[in-house]
């Protein structure tokens, strides 16, 4: 067999294997052993070129290098071969910020590609993985929005946070209920589709409607409101069936007096509210402050209200104690009637000991009721000093004479 069919097929068997540093020394001490020309068949039998082999040859005579390409090889990065590229780019990316405010990306998702697309437009020949790598290196990464702004100036919000705090402190000491109240998202009732994942057999999926809405039916909705008792780290969810009013609320209350509260609190003679300053529990609101007028006289509880400013409804304790929790328990679940719906809220626990009981609530309450100026002045109900807007309490009738 010729020597250069020999080289060829030994080259052919371990070739794979090499990096490029020992193919050109393989090559060298092959290309040696076969003495004057050596090289060339070399050459030919493994197509590497005659140069690389005498670089082998000079390398295996004692000019050894470390590295496997010699210095300045390869590609040359980018940004050297259009020095301006980063600064257009972030012109692209912000252009409130940098460069023409006009620019034709203002009104463009600015995805990779199209970045690519319209840097190529101006003479820049990169593509849209290369532009993924610069935005890297300039700090940018993918960010979805964060809700962080509240709307409106609040100059006494920290105030009244401070005086929540205090208050919250100051009935706990004395071992009288402090709660959070809140109405959850309304839920569809049906054979719906409910976010979040469920494990399940492979490719067997619970199957549901493909709109939510039933044709030619009133859709159902469930109304869980909600009340979280700070101090024992329980809920009560009262699952309404008609519609979220003062009215709904106050009762919602009043079933956790009754089937939680009273048993929790025997002897007390306070409560403590914190609420947000709209939805069926407004600070301003006429029904709910002669609802919880009501509640006070059927029970002789003083209830003092204090809300969090407009705004940062997100920090009521509520939403992250107990909703969010329910919220956990269910998902990936068709809420396909009340039953269920009260069921999975019933059985929502957490490692810190939350325990949360629920009920159907099958009482109808009609919307549009107006409250006098007359019922209004007939409240027995007391505005603190500190931000009046937000904090009040409600006595008893009996109990008037305290204010």
């Amino acid at each position: 067999m010729l020597p250069e069919q020999i080289i060829k097929e030994k080259y052919a068997q371990f070739a794979h294997n090499l990096n490029e540093r020992f193919k050109r020394l393989w090559a060298a001490s092959e290309a040696l052993a076969l003495g004057e020309g050596g090289v060339r068949i070399v050459h030919h039998a493994t197509g590497i070129s005659q140069s690389t082999i005498y670089i082998g040859i000079r390398e295996l005579g004692g000019e050894q290098d470390e590295r496997v390409r010699r210095k300045g090889g390869g590609r040359k990065c980018i940004e050297e071969e259009f020095p301006d590229l980063l600064d257009k780019l972030q012109q692209l990316v912000e252009p409130q910020t940098r460069g023409d405010p006009m620019q034709p990306l203002l009104w463009t998702c600015k995805s990779t590609e199209n970045l690519a697309q319209e840097l190529k437009k101006q003479g820049y020949n990169v593509s849209d993985r290369t532009v993924a790598h610069l935005l890297q290196k300039l700090g940018y990464s993918l960010q979805s929005n964060r809700k962080t702004l509240e709307g409106g100036t609040q100059p006494n919000r920290d105030s009244q946070f401070e005086y929540i705090n205090k208050m919250i402190r100051e009935y706990q000491d004395r071992k009288m209920p402090v709660l959070s109240i809140d109405t959850k998202k309304k839920e569809l009732i049906g054979n719906f589709k409910n976010a979040g994942q469920e494990w399940h057999l492979q490719g067997s999926p619970e199957k549901v409607n493909a709109y939510d809405f039933e044709s030619g039916k009133k859709s159902k909705r469930a109304i869980p409101y909600g009340i979280y008792d700070v101090t024992w780290n329980t809920g009560w969810v009262n699952v309404g069936m008609d519609h979220d009013t003062a009215e709904f609320a106050v009762e919602s209350l009043r079933k956790w007096w009754n089937k939680m509260g009273m048993g929790l609190y025997q002897g007390a003679s306070q409560i403590l509210i914190t609420a947000d300053c709209g939805g069926s529990n407004p600070s301003r609101g006429r029904l709910w402050k002669t609802e919880l007028q009501k509640f006070a006289n059927e029970t002789g509880l003083e209830i003092t209200v204090c809300h969090l400013p407009p705004g940062t409804s997100k920090w009521n304790k509520i939403e992250h104690k107990l909703f969010c929790h329910i919220t956990k328990n269910w998902r990936g679940r068709p809420l396909t009637s009340y039953e269920v719906v009260v069921k999975l809220i019933s059985n929502t626990k957490t490692k810190e000991g939350l325990k949360v009981e629920s009920e159907l609530d099958t009482n109808s309450y009609p919307l549009g009721k107006k409250v006098s100026n007359i019922e209004m002045k007939l409240l027995h109900i007391y505005y603190h000093e500190t931000n009046e807007k937000w904090n009040y309490t409600i006595y008893p009738i009996q109990n008037a004479h305290k204010f």
